[in-house]
């Protein structure tokens, strides 16, 4: 795939995460970028998912506001997310489509525990929470987290396999 390709499907990429994430912000819970992500770095592959995952960061801090702790926490989780998708789609890209949506889902709630994990890592120590509010913190996430794996996984289940095929029929006539 040539560059200019390349940067085509990656910037198209990037603005269906930052609708996506726009779109389902006001439901608590809802969340299909994980989905999305994932599908697309399996795809696409690491150079690919570490580009949409730098600009995603970024870019939207347009929409959302620059805070600090949210660009560390994005800039830290979405290049290893892609990274591990990355590495994911190669070692499982021969596996029978079950035996994927299997690996694919579990892979992807693994990865929200992650981020809440280095969210309530990456917040209080930006803002020098006391130990209770860190406490605090952890417990106002958890319920937030529980239901986004309950999404991801449902989501995942569901739609990876779909997706992908979609992802991989994009993927041909880009390279042809």
């Amino acid at each position: 795939m040539n560059t200019a390709k390349k940067t085509a499907i990656c910037g198209a990429f990037c603005a269906l995460l930052l609708a996506t994430q726009y779109v389902f912000n006001a439901i608590k819970g809802v969340e299909l970028v994980t989905l999305l992500f994932v599908t697309f770095c399996f795809t696409f592959g690491g150079v690919c998912g570490f580009l949409v995952a730098v600009a995603f960061c970024l870019l939207r801090c347009l929409i959302y506001g620059f805070f600090p702790s949210v660009m560390v926490l994005y800039l830290i989780y979405y290049p290893l997310l892609a990274l591990a998708a990355s590495a994911l789609g190669k070692a499982v890209k021969n596996a029978p489509a079950l035996r994927q949506t299997i690996i694919v889902t579990l892979f992807s709630v693994v990865f929200t525990v992650i981020f809440s994990v280095i969210d309530c890592i990456v917040t209080p120590l930006f803002y020098s929470f006391t130990a209770s509010a860190w406490v605090a913190y952890i417990y106002q996430c958890a319920p937030v987290c529980l239901i986004q794996c309950v999404c991801v996984g449902v989501s995942v289940a569901l739609l990876f396999l779909p997706l992908k095929k979609a992802f991989v029929i994009i993927k041909r006539r880009i390279e042809h």
